[in-house]
């Protein structure tokens, strides 16, 4: 039987390449919050998501406002074995001498996945990754939520366990309290303001004392509530989430920190510790909605392959997608993989097509769609598969803010459907409130409708989120770019009203603005980005300004000069490569001579080249 067993193996890897290296047969069990794909059986499938669900009920009890159902599904791959196991883990764990995972919790931007190993023996052999998962539900309460409550709450989880009808959490660490109980604690006042840059997250010994800290004063907390029916860590969130100083939160909820931080003392000394059950057997989760299917190899190729590829172990991946599409070319999982690889390694046409391909494949990847209409954007003239794929985006996957940031982005750079862009820069930041981007672009827009006080009042919410020096100096010089258009139109209407002395006349010199009559139109017709796009590349020379913010150049080029114009240069789209500019540019003084990538499109106007879209300034 086993000679047998073993002549199939070969024949099997024989047909289907060395790389794949995966004759077992997988299985997928879904729900619509979690993806489970496992070597071992249906029945452990149904097991690890109903453990999953479970935690995810359990989050949406305890904390009714966290992030429960992140906009990046999660993916967990359950591998029966060791041996399994090794060919998925990050390939820093596969030296000699390194510690054994249990489990493994990846969260990049765009995914989230979960390894784990069945066969795993330790007492909480699945620590790591609940630990993480609690940090991925309060992901978006980064902007508010102090460090010590972030770890602390994620150290008081990671010790869940899961029976049939009940959950329990808060089971102490040994570690951290025979660690407490032989090291002086850090003062409260200095614990709970503790950020990224403090050495008590940094250095070793005092990064000990901060997580098992943090362990102990959430587990004293947390469970004091619930023994006294008090909601005091509740309404310390509360405070924090209106921004209150975390310190004078504590002593505003908790009273006299020196006080409580003896009452910690006296608890971490205690022989026994409670724990926190919770029954489960009310959640409501219905096991019979949950879908099987049993996984081709194929399929199971290119999913170990995706998470081959955002655990570093590139050649691993490349093999396998290679095996992958000489069996199946239409595979659409392996074409996304290959353009995230192209992507990370910056060979961004190669991902372009590669994303572009899984698309015509009628891929159901929100982030093939995704990233093949951004990638396009400046370098294909297709707008309407750009527009198309951001819609179906939004349609696969309608929590992944960064499509209807994207999709806003492209009507305002269009001029066109402004209106619909504001609401889906609206729907981002509701979606994801803490990302400094999605608010900067919603100021962009809001600028090109002219609508100049309502841009200010998000740019001076900003200033209020700004997490550095750079964010708020941006900040402030975008509010003085905006004062600077109203000053213009002020000017120009008080100007409109006052007749010209009779023979007066005016010139432009290098770094003024031209001030005209308000109702006098623009040399070139104001519209929508919708002729060929191009790009140019030179020194720009000529450069002249006029009412309110018109701006007129020449690219001059190696073998040609292109004449453009844009008649609200604050909506370039402007960066820079290999300089540092001022903090205020002035394009009207500051363009002039300067080496620039200039993006245009056509326009209606023959006397001229184009319409500027973005302009990327360089060395």
């Amino acid at each position: 039987m086993l000679r047998a067993l073993a002549l199939l193996s070969a024949i099997l890897t024989a047909l289907y390449g060395v790389a794949s290296a995966s004759p077992e047969q997988w299985v997928e069990v879904s729900s619509p919050h979690f993806r489970v794909l496992t070597d071992s059986n249906e029945k452990q499938a149904r097991h690890i998501l109903d453990q999953f669900e479970r935690m995810r009920w359990m989050f949406q009890t305890l904390f009714p406002k966290a992030n429960v159902d992140p906009a990046s599904p999660i993916v967990v791959l359950a591998a029966k074995n060791e041996k399994s196991f090794t060919a998925l883990e990050p390939e820093a764990y596969l030296a000699r001498g390194q510690l054994k995972l249990g489990g493994y919790f990846m969260q990049a931007a765009d995914k989230n996945y979960i390894l784990m190993r069945l066969d795993a023996e330790e007492e909480h052999p699945f620590a790591v990754i609940y630990h993480e998962y609690t940090h991925l539900q309060f992901s978006k309460d980064s902007e508010w939520m102090p460090l010590w409550l972030n770890e602390g709450l994620a150290e008081f989880i990671q010790n869940t366990t899961f029976h049939d009808k009940d959950v329990v959490l808060g089971e102490p660490s040994t570690d951290d309290i025979l660690y407490l109980r032989q090291n002086r604690l850090a003062p409260l006042d200095v614990l709970l303001r503790v950020d990224a840059k403090s050495p008590y997250y940094h250095e070793e010994q005092k990064g000990s004392i901060f997580y098992a800290e943090s362990w102990a004063l959430t587990h004293y907390l947390f469970l004091a509530d619930r023994q006294k029916g008090t909601n005091k860590l509740g309404d310390y969130m509360m405070l924090l989430r209106n921004h209150e100083d975390p310190v004078a939160a504590g002593e505003k909820v908790f009273g006299d920190l020196k006080q409580l931080r003896e009452a910690l003392e006296n608890y971490i000394q205690q022989r026994t510790y409670k724990t926190l059950v919770m029954s489960s057997a009310a959640a409501p989760i219905d096991e019979s909605s949950y879908k099987v299917r049993p996984l081709t190899a194929v399929e199971a190729d290119a999913a170990r392959a995706d998470v081959m590829a955002y655990v570093q172990r590139t050649k691993d991946s490349r093999a396998l997608l290679d095996e992958v599409l000489k069996a199946d070319p239409s595979n659409a999982q392996a074409h996304e993989t290959m353009g995230f690889l192209a992507m990370r390694d910056g060979h961004m046409e190669e991902a372009r097509k590669w994303y572009g391909e899984a698309v015509k494949l009628d891929s159901q990847s929100y982030l093939a769609h995704y990233y093949f209409a951004t990638m396009s954007m400046g370098e294909s003239n297709d707008d309407k598969q750009i527009e198309a794929s951001l819609q179906a985006s939004i349609r696969l996957n309608p929590r992944f803010a960064a499509s209807y940031d994207a999709l806003a982005t492209f009507y305002g750079r269009r001029h066109e459907n402004l209106d619909e862009a504001h609401k889906l820069g609206l729907e981002a930041i509701q979606l994801d409130p803490g990302n400094f981007g999605y608010r900067l672009n919603a100021a962009n827009v809001l600028t090109t409708m002219d609508r100049f006080d309502d841009a200010a009042k998000v740019l001076q919410t900003m200033l209020k989120l700004a997490r550095d020096t750079n964010q708020t100096e941006m900040v402030q010089s975008r509010l003085t770019q905006l004062q600077r258009i109203q000053a213009a139109r002020a000017r120009a209407s008080a100007q409109a009203a006052a007749p010209a002395p009779a023979g007066e006349g005016a010139s432009l010199q290098p770094g003024q603005t031209v001030v005209v009559a308000a109702d006098t139109p623009p040399k070139h017709p104001t519209e929508p980005f919708t002729g060929p796009k191009h790009e140019a590349i030179g020194v720009m020379r000529g450069v002249k300004c006029s009412y309110p913010s018109v701006l007129e150049l020449n690219v001059q080029g190696a073998k040609k000069t292109v004449s453009l114009y844009s008649n609200n240069y604050f909506k370039i789209d402007l960066s820079v490569l290999g300089i540092i500019p001022p903090k205020e540019i002035d394009p009207c003084s500051y363009f002039e001579g300067m080496k620039a990538r200039v993006q245009y499109a056509e326009s209606t106007d023959k006397t001229v080249d184009g319409q500027v879209i973005a302009i990327e300034l360089r060395k």
